[in-house]
């Protein structure tokens, strides 16, 4: 089997992307697998690094508003289409699978013009522009969200990598504790704003040391690597450890009693299968669905919700303190949180890609 992945751009639209690239191969390791991709998105970098083949295809941004850009448009998506069918042709492609993003619309119409089947996965609960496209060529559609409004959807959750999906977080907890020299008694609270961090969750939190200090919390709080927030050293009290990056999400959850972070589609996904409860504080940009991705999590009891605004050391001080100072509404947030998770998207992404290959080749 020859599978082509479009999901290049953000790490939203790779990482489920490479977590089924990864059940394929498990599945059978002479799978062919590339990944569709333009030279300014991060699969540059994070497709490599996991082993796949990576094929570059023109980037062709859609403006968002009526601008002298959109003449150039046509032309452009064009090349993009053809550039993606050739791909598609090099590849002997059985199937081609789009996460959303600006590498899938090329990839879904080359798809078409070449009548490759299509499985198109949607992680948020507001499709983008190129999912609402593909989904129109195919039956074949995987969600995220049991309520997406794009046609025959099939509920799948998103897939995500193996050492989150596997993670046993009690089992792991001191190990990993131990790893970014945290006690392994104390209340951990984890504290990370994605891959190039939060400014205004940075500033709360780093404000916020005195207090966590004074109410016996370590914190684990990864900045990101631009930001340069920092508490003021301190003699005494629970440690406040801050790194800039950090390739060790698994362990960085294992350590921690409870997160505070945004609400992107993958963090809420990875946390509520991992069952870690969080304190969601969703971007303040966007078309709102960073609070669409926490609602159901938050309302289940697996966490708490707060607009970037109203974040601060005194709502820290007056409502997250106390959770944390309650180990019994700990585990209730965590239980809550785990049973909206789904740990094996993947798989059940992968057995989709294996019946809509078979079915097509039965077909012919």
């Amino acid at each position: 089997m020859r599978v082509v992945l479009a999901g290049g751009g953000t790490a939203g639209h790779i990482e489920p992307a490479l977590a089924l690239a990864d059940a394929l191969r498990r599945g059978d390791p002479n799978v062919g697998i590339v990944c569709l991709g333009t030279e300014r998105g991060l699969e540059t970098r994070l497709v490599p690094q996991r082993g796949y083949e990576l094929a570059l295809i023109p980037p062709v941004p859609l403006p968002r508003t009526l601008t002298p850009r959109l003449l150039t448009v046509p032309g452009r998506l064009r090349g993009a289409i053809n550039a993606a069918a050739a791909v598609l042709d090099q590849a002997q492609a059985d199937i081609l699978v789009g996460f959303g993003g600006y590498v899938a619309t090329p990839g879904y119409l080359a798809a078409r013009k070449r009548k490759v089947p299509i499985i198109v996965h949607e992680a948020n609960p507001k499709p983008g522009l190129a999912n609402k496209l593909g989904a129109r060529f195919t039956e074949h559609v995987a969600v995220s969200h049991a309520d997406s409004p794009l046609p025959n959807p099939t509920f799948v959750g998103i897939p995500l990598r193996r050492e989150i999906a596997t993670l046993d977080r009690l089992a792991t907890g001191d190990k990993a504790r131990s790893y970014f020299g945290l006690l392994p008694d104390l209340p951990t609270l984890l504290i990370f704003g994605g891959s190039q961090g939060a400014r205004s969750l940075n500033q709360a939190a780093v404000a916020a040391a005195p207090y966590f200090r004074q109410a016996g919390i370590q914190v684990l709080h990864i900045v990101g690597p631009k930001n340069t927030e920092e508490p003021e050293p301190s003699s005494g009290g629970p440690q406040y450890v801050t790194i800039p990056y950090c390739d060790r999400m698994d362990l960085a959850y294992a350590a921690a009693d409870m997160a505070m972070c945004r609400a992107g589609a993958m963090t809420c996904a990875e946390l509520a299968a991992v069952a870690l409860p969080a304190v969601y504080v969703p971007l303040p940009i966007g078309n709102g669905e960073q609070r669409l991705n926490a609602e159901p999590i938050v309302a289940a009891g697996g966490g708490l919700l707060v607009d970037n605004a109203e974040l601060s050391p005194d709502w820290i001080a007056r409502h997250l303190l106390p959770v944390l100072a309650d180990p019994a509404r700990v585990a209730h947030m965590s239980e809550a949180a785990g049973k909206m998770g789904r740990r094996d998207a993947d798989v059940a992404l992968a057995k989709m890609v294996y019946d809509v290959v078979h079915s097509a080749g039965a077909g012919r």
